[in-house]
């Protein structure tokens, strides 16, 4: 046992040390930021998630007072634009705009350089939009337990459509299969635009894109929208039901965006992100926006997110794993 003086001693400069963190992190924060932040944006230009960003980017640079530029780094499932954030400083410099993609790609690449939960910092998880489970007009159903008995009747016959193996759009689709049982054949495709070209073609009868992309077939009559994702109906389609309601009880799935930071990142730094975020998604024009992008703001607590994000990636850790998805 140490005597009382140097046990003293030692208890007085881990407390100085203690405030000296604490303090640091203070003034790290107040001062933060003092020159421009980059947010990586992990798929290419003019994607769902691409252009809210940018929007939201503009409006972060007026609350922070500097310059937030959006970079497109795609590829590999999201994981090279990760990769160059989880191992960027952890200053607040250098953020990821992550999505479902990143939840998915957790496990779906098993041999990443970085942790896709333990090396990054979570800010808040901005906002989401539900898929919507939509059909070709041609098929003889008109609701989602009218299709899930037709699919019954005719194991592996019935085939969907998603922009690649391992894709959200390829996920919830067998999501909903492995809660009710459906064996739909798979056809993936590079990208969702032939994905839903085929789809309006009859080549295809069923797929679980995000909803703002397929409003306007809807709205047409060219393709028949049986459900929706979300826990609770969209406003866009106030007569379709939801996934659950349709009769798939506990089923919920949808495209969502959030910021993560790297790990270490100073709490105040993270905070800071988070109210500024929070002050955007009350901005008129960013609802305004969010709302034709059928994207319902969240703006949860860095906490919330983490919890969120961790739940994310287990389910679809299960799903991959039923389904023997694997890349392209």
């Amino acid at each position: 046992m140490l005597p009382p003086s140097h046990a003293h001693a030692g208890l007085a400069a881990a407390l100085v040390l203690a405030i000296g963190v604490l303090s640091t992190g203070r003034v790290q924060a107040q001062d933060y930021p003092t020159r421009p932040v980059r947010v990586i944006v992990p798929f290419s230009p003019g994607g769902a998630v691409d252009g809210p960003m940018r929007l939201i980017a503009q409006e972060l640079s007026k609350r922070l007072g500097q310059p937030v530029f959006v970079e497109n780094k795609p590829g590999a499932g999201a994981t090279i634009g990760s990769e160059s954030v989880a191992k960027a400083a952890p200053d607040g410099y250098t953020l990821l705009l992550a999505s479902q993609t990143n939840a998915i790609s957790a496990t779906l690449y098993p041999h990443l350089g970085f942790d896709p939960v333990d090396d990054f910092a979570p800010v808040s998880l901005i906002g989401r939009e539900p898929g919507v489970v939509v059909v070709n007009p041609a098929l003889p159903v008109k609701t989602l337990q009218e299709f899930i008995a037709y699919a019954k009747a005719r194991p592996g016959q019935i085939d969907y459509a998603s922009s690649g193996n391992g894709s959200g759009q390829h996920l919830f689709a067998a999501l909903l299969c492995s809660m009710t049982g459906m064996k739909l054949n798979h056809v993936p495709y590079r990208g969702s635009g032939q994905a839903t070209s085929d789809l309006l073609g009859g080549q295809v009868s069923l797929s679980i894109p995000g909803m703002a992309g397929m409003l306007s077939h809807i709205n047409a009559g060219k393709l028949r929208a049986l459900a929706v994702t979300g826990t609770r109906r969209a406003p866009q389609l106030p007569d379709v039901p939801t996934v659950a309601e349709a009769g798939v009880p506990g089923y919920a799935a949808y495209v969502w965006m959030s910021l993560f930071a790297p790990k270490n990142t100073p709490v105040g730094v993270v905070d800071k992100l988070y109210h500024a975020v929070l002050q955007v998604l009350a901005e008129d024009e960013v609802k305004r926006y969010m709302a034709q992008a059928s994207i319902e703001p969240v703006g949860s607590t860095p906490a919330e997110f983490g919890a969120f994000f961790r739940a994310e990636k287990d389910q679809w850790a299960r799903i991959i794993r039923e389904t023997g998805a694997k890349i392209d």
